[in-house]
């Protein structure tokens, strides 16, 4: 029986991710649409049965290549409808495929399709082999990218001063590019374990419990034949298995996904609030006919990082299902039947996500001028030195320097002062500080020590040395990358 063809406006679809982002992220939907898609699904099922059959050639020794080209042609005539439509008549979606599946293979294959094999056999090898795609050929490479991206910043701006904050309050001198570097790292670790796990999945053919009972009623050793079924699809067989594959394979896939996608949120956050009025310290893109506001000219939002955190707000709250999948009554029941169909909403949005994210790093700019404002600005201005003076002093011998330090801040917020002005009224302090500077070689001359309070950059450690660092190093990693599946 043909089904109909289905022809519906994109503006008609209920899920946003097939609408609204798959316009503006088209090219990560086009990417996505092979791997996670309904039809990508059929799809992988037909493979799987294929991949069945030809193991059972193998088996037999009846394969031949004009035989594989016939099967290969059969799979690529077994269409989604043909398949929706049979399913309207069984009220089973693997029979419905084998269905149709029969009656497009050589006669003398039809007896094999299926053979031996559980619905899940075919539903968990299929989502496998999917999610393994999905991520060597979409997640990882545009994850990449987005590092190589970070990478380029980082470097770029490995030496442009930057206050540091911690509890929304200036701390002491970064840079600006030891700030990215942070995402450097814990992105750049996160691509490589996905990378990892997404080698690690696996399928299976072991039957309805997962003891291979109706294979051993077929071959002689039904572990072969599992074997040359999964390798057929780039694939290893689950250590273990009932009716389904041991669930933490793609769970610790789908979790490493999530961290991910943190920490892209974390980045976005960071970005959207150095973006704000009074920091103002970095820009996104904004282009000439773009609008901010309905009603409000001038305004240039930070809406790409705002949207990158929304995306995160919506799918991160999805693990819980994940963890939910893992449970499973004896040898199988159907409570994951719905919950994991809506995987492929999820790595839609994580992957619409890092593009956006790209999208950001690409047209990210720097304000220097306002950098180096907020750096000499604050409540105290050149407050951020007070963490070295107290140490030098400390190491000057003095017991109680924090105590002397802290009441020299006191004193310059009170009277308005800088730093370095309220240090100038304390000579002896002062005098101690500067002779530890002499001898450690921050300065030339005690006629320095007190320069040295009115540049904050000068005190940035090993931010800049850092920056650079972890840029290059992680971007010879995601050069390595070879996404081949």
């Amino acid at each position: 029986m043909e089904a109909p063809i289905i022809s519906r406006s994109i503006f008609q679809n209920i899920s946003p991710v097939d609408h609204r982002y798959s316009i503006s992220e088209k090219e990560v939907f086009d990417s996505l649409s092979p791997w996670i898609s309904e039809e990508a699904s059929i799809k992988a099922c037909v493979r799987a049965e294929i991949s069945l059959v030809i193991a059972h050639l193998k088996m037999r020794g009846r394969l031949t290549e004009s035989v594989r080209l016939e099967l290969e042609k059969a799979a690529s005539l077994a269409s989604p409808a043909q398949v929706y439509a049979e399913e309207e008549r069984t009220h089973h979606n693997i029979r419905a495929l084998v269905n149709v599946l029969k009656t497009r293979v050589p006669e003398e294959a039809a007896p094999l399709v299926h053979l031996g094999a559980t619905s899940v056999d075919i539903l968990d090898t299929s989502l496998a082999w999917r999610m393994k795609g999905a991520a060597l050929q979409v997640a990882v490479p545009l994850l990449a990218r987005l590092e190589t991206l970070l990478c380029d910043f980082a470097e770029k701006e490995a030496e442009t001063p930057q206050v540091g904050r911690t509890h929304g309050q200036h701390a002491v001198p970064i840079t600006l590019g030891f700030a990215m570097a942070e995402y450097v790292a814990r992105l750049g670790k996160s691509i490589l374990e996905i990378e990892r796990l997404a080698g690690l999945l696996k399928g299976k053919l072991s039957g309805a419990v997962g003891a291979y009972n109706a294979a051993s009623m077929i071959v002689k050793d039904p572990e072969e034949l599992e074997r040359l079924y999964l390798r057929e699809l780039g694939l290893e067989p689950s250590e273990y298995s009932n009716q389904l594959v041991e669930p933490e394979y793609l769970l610790r896939l789908l979790l490493e996904y999530n961290i991910a996608f943190g920490i892209i949120a974390n980045l976005a956050d960071d970005l959207r609030n150095l973006q704000r009025s009074e920091i103002d310290e970095v820009r996104e893109g904004f282009s000439d006919s773009q609008v901010g506001s309905s009603t409000m000219p001038q305004k240039r939002n930070p809406w790409n990082s705002e949207h990158v955190k929304s995306l995160w707000k919506a799918f991160m709250p999805r693990v819980t299902s994940f963890f939910m999948d893992q449970i499973s009554e004896h040898q199988r029941d159907l409570t994951n039947s719905a919950s994991q169909r809506f995987i492929a909403d999820y790595v839609a949005g994580f992957c619409m996500a890092v593009s956006r994210m790209k999208s950001v790093i690409e047209g990210l700019s720097a304000d220097r001028e306002k950098l180096a404002a907020n750096l000499r600005g604050g409540n105290i201005p050149g407050g951020i030195f007070a963490e070295p003076a107290y140490i030098l002093l400390a190491e000057s011998g003095v017991q109680d320097a924090h105590e002397l330090i802290r009441r020299i801040t006191l004193k310059a917020e009170k009277e308005r002062l800088s730093f370095a002005a309220a240090l100038s009224g304390e000579p002896e302090v002062l005098t101690r500080i500067g002779a530890k500077m002499l001898e450690l070689g921050l300065i030339n001359s005690m006629t320095e020590k007190l320069s040295f309070f009115e540049h904050p950059e000068n005190y940035s450690g090993l931010a800049a040395k850092k920056a650079g660092s972890l840029a290059r190093k992680y971007r010879k990693l995601m050069e390595r990358r070879t996404y081949v599946y």
